[in-house]
């Protein structure tokens, strides 16, 4: 089979037409089918649902000796604290145990740092001339929004197979200017990348110019394989802390993808010092966050162990949908030499990169043809793809056999876009 760059225009012009007549008899389908988010599924949330149930005698709404359904405990419950802990491999008196958005906690980090600053900034952010932030990519595009919200210079930052280039991070972080970094260190979004133990060890022995450099570490998907064992992952506050730089990370996590996302717990973890400092700002904010979830919670997932059996319950759902998403685009694009993508064994996504100036055609008449799916760039600071290439595919919330409909649409708009770009005149 010739790729489409071999063929000749005429045959080119063949192909396009045929496609055509594929991308008008999907259309006259009416379908409505959405992969635009990473969103558990129906199978997964009832799966569960069981949580709901649960703390129906009194006894249970007492933990540790703490009413759970009065104020206080602010840094959460005790045995929440433990269960994360338990979970991320830290201390539970560096965990502080929070509601049901890590996302949100994430959010209130930065905002803290621009009115307040962190805990060894000179001033806040907000009094900073210029401030950069650096942000791996492609990435998460949630993560970046927060910081463009908030003014921040973003810096494109490449990821490898590995992990951040370290070599251009080691470079960004001699400016003084630049204050953070993000990070998702298992599974990342999009392309499922785990940082390697040389990546993470030399991300723990940065020396930045700016005395408050935070690295905003998200374990969205620590415990979250669909294709083999467990993979293990280091305690960064630890690395840190042998570093000399104990202060530097912030750990984030949640249950979201364990139990049900939209009432989940989600925690920070960090140094004592760093938790103190965290604390006194946020005892202006709330008086404590919902500990009765944070109680059901406990009850549910018990410790790590059983919540690396839930999560194999997990893996037997999102397992056979990453198989479909892999074996129809081999199907539909094999020997084109029109996208690459990747092969993750954990995590919620698939990152494919298009021909290059193709994604947002190709997503555009996706939508044409019923098919949502993440816009193009959004996985770029800004929601530029320089190469206008980058898709990123959600496959946990359609059943299987929608899912393959919705990537054969794809690869047929993939094609549609490539022949476009090759030209057939």
């Amino acid at each position: 089979m010739k790729t489409y760059a071999q063929l000749s225009p005429a045959q080119r012009a063949e192909e396009y037409a045929k496609l055509q007549q594929e991308y008008d008899a999907y259309k006259a389908k009416d379908l409505r089918l959405n992969m635009a988010r990473g969103k558990p599924s129906r199978t997964h949330l009832d799966s569960v649902s069981g949580i709901l149930h649960l703390m129906q005698r009194t006894e249970d709404c007492f933990s540790d000796g703490i009413d759970v359904r009065n104020y206080g405990e602010l840094a959460g419950l005790p045995a929440a604290r433990r269960l994360f802990a338990d979970l991320l491999g830290c201390r539970p008196e560096q965990v502080f145990a929070a509601g049901n958005s890590s996302l949100q906690l994430m959010y209130d980090t930065v905002s803290k740092g621009y009115t307040h600053g962190m805990l060894h900034s000179p001033r806040p952010w907000c009094k900073e001339e210029t401030i950069k932030w650096l942000c791996p990519c492609p990435g998460y595009d949630r993560h970046f929004k927060i910081t463009e919200t908030f003014g921040f210079e973003l810096v494109s930052i490449p990821m490898n197979a590995d992990g951040p280039d370290m070599d251009a991070v080691e470079a960004a972080v001699k400016d003084p200017a630049v204050k953070g970094i993000w990070c998702v260190p298992k599974y990342s979004n999009p392309g499922g990348e785990i940082y390697s133990d040389a990546v993470i060890r030399r991300m723990a022995a940065l020396k930045p110019a700016a005395p408050d450099f935070t690295i905003l570490w998200d374990n969205a998907y620590c415990v979250h394989e669909f294709e083999g064992d467990f993979v293990p992952f280091p305690d960064m506050l630890a690395l840190c802390a042998e570093a000399g730089r104990p202060d530097m990370p912030i750990v984030f996590s949640s249950t979201s993808k364990m139990t049900l996302p939209g009432a989940g717990i989600a925690c920070f973890a960090c140094s004592e010092d760093n938790l103190a400092y965290l604390m006194k700002l946020l005892e202006v904010q709330t008086i404590g966050y919902d500990k009765v979830n944070q109680q059901r919670h406990v009850l549910f997932l018990k410790d790590k162990a059983h919540i690396l059996e839930l999560m194999k319950q997990h893996a037997a759902v999102l397992g056979p949908k990453f198989q479909a998403v892999a074996d129809t685009l081999d199907q539909g694009l094999r020997g084109l030499d029109i996208a690459s993508w990747t092969h993750p064994k954990g995590g919620y996504f698939v990152s494919l990169n298009a021909m290059p100036g193709t994604a947002r055609r190709a997503l555009a008449l996706c939508a044409g043809a019923g098919v949502a799916m993440t816009g193009a760039g959004a996985a770029f600071p800004y929601g530029k793809d320089p190469q206008d290439s980058n898709i990123r595919i959600a496959p946990s919330l359609p059943p299987v056999e929608e899912l393959k409909e919705a990537i054969s649409v794809l690869c047929v708009c993939l094609k549609l876009a490539a022949l476009e770009k090759l030209g057939m005149d």
